[in-house]
């Protein structure tokens, strides 16, 4: 048996089969991609299985574009004789919120408590939580299980997720929580696989097209850069990241509504809206625009100022790994992050960092000398939740 893992989002679904195995998952016998999910989009599905590449072209259903594709991913999975039989799907759901600190099988309760969490996480939510619906009516014997970014920090401490508001407003649950929390899972768990340090006092750097920082101490999330929403903290592709709230004020005061504040703050800013460019970070790389390198400026400077911040709640820095589109590729921000943290101790070895590959198993980038180790990790979002799925199913 095995478990699917699904992530959901506006216009792909990425899917990987998970063999179960003992009380765990083993690495996917089967991954791939649908694109092309959003209105007027050309559906395709690309897969690797068995060490080959296939691609299809989809049908294109105006009005039921998702659940179309579902029916072409049920067909590959009964097409694949070798395909071990589907056990659950397990779903990636970004907001937690405060009732849900772990894994959870989703019940119809479980969605409408999610769907409160909407506004909170405007580009990701209604997504997973259509796509729960959508596999829940194509595999409706199999389990559903939410698997929330959100649970990796948890264990925050009080004084790190309360803001200065009334209490009031921290019992209704404006509170920071923070995000990319599987991805963070995955990471901790492959450092702690290779490095002796991990248990110390780490700083994990999601760096993508939505970027945050998390610091922890005995692998237990400690200081995350993003907070209430998946807005705060870091410049993203498209996301501001931190704000001065004056800023909100002003618009407002100039007759900017809820929905034109939302679409700037989550769609119009980040690189995207610095450089006038794009919101990929390989696109400005290619560009000799001074707004692209403005962009690409001020990103690594929000990362070398968090990287302050957040190693400051720890009490310092024994290691820093590097994860995400940008983490795991780009070898230039990296080279300039470490350089900017020489006062930390970070020293990177040239070679050894352009070497870093993405999609490679973790890759060693310091110094002999260097205080602070330094890693580019590749993360397996998929496999967390899979291993998550497993794991309330055989306690259940």
């Amino acid at each position: 048996m095995a478990i699917l893992a699904v992530n959901a989002g506006s216009s792909t679904l990425k899917f990987s089969v998970h063999p179960l195995v003992g009380t765990g998952v083993s690495d996917p016998v089967l991954t791939g991609t649908i694109q092309g999910l959003e209105p007027a989009g050309q559906p395709a599905m690309d897969w690797f299985w068995q060490g080959q590449h296939h691609q299809q072209p989809l049908p294109s259903t105006p009005g039921s574009t998702f659940e179309s594709a579902l029916r072409a991913l049920q067909s590959l999975l009964l097409s694949l004789p070798a395909l071990p039989g589907l056990r659950a799907v397990a779903h990636r759901v970004v907001h937690g919120g405060q009732h849900f600190q772990h894994s959870t099988r989703v019940t119809p309760e479980v969605l409408l408590i999610l769907e409160q969490l909407n506004p909170l996480a405007p580009l990701h939510q209604p997504h997973n939580l259509a796509g729960i619906r959508a596999f829940a009516a194509v595999f409706p014997t199999l389990p559903q299980v939410a698997c929330f970014d959100t649970a990796f920090h948890a264990t925050l401490p009080r004084e790190e997720f309360c803001f200065a508001l009334p209490q009031a407003l921290s019992d209704e649950g404006v509170r920071r929580y923070g995000f990319h929390g599987l991805s963070y899972q995955s990471i901790m768990g492959t450092l702690q696989s290779c490095s002796a340090r991990a248990g110390g006092r780490t700083l994990m750097a999601h760096l993508g097209n939505g970027a945050s920082l998390c610091a922890t101490l005995q692998g237990r999330s400690q200081a995350t850069t993003m907070g209430f929403s998946a807005l705060d903290g870091l410049v993203m592709g498209t996301r501001c990241g931190s704000i001065d709230p004056g800023v909100l004020l002003y618009l407002l005061e100039q007759g900017w509504d809820h929905d034109r504040i939302q679409a700037l703050l989550y769609r119009q800013s980040g690189l995207l809206g610095v450089s006038g460019i794009a919101a990929d970070m390989r696109t400005l790389r290619a560009s000799t625009e001074p707004t692209a390198q403005f962009a690409i400026e001020l990103f690594a400077r929000r990362v070398v100022r968090a990287t302050g911040e957040l190693s400051a709640c720890i009490g310092g820095l024994d290691v820093l790994a590097f994860s995400g589109g940008i983490g795991e590729n780009d070898a230039l921000l990296r080279a300039d992050v470490a350089q900017r943290l020489a006062y930390l101790g970070v020293r990177v070895d040239a070679t050894l960092n352009a070497r870093a590959v993405q999609g490679h198993a973790a890759w060693a980038i310091h110094t002999p000398d260097s205080a602070v180790e330094v890693w580019v990790v590749p993360t397996d979002e998929g496999r967390v939740a899979a291993a998550e799925a497993a794991a309330l199913l055989i306690a259940s």
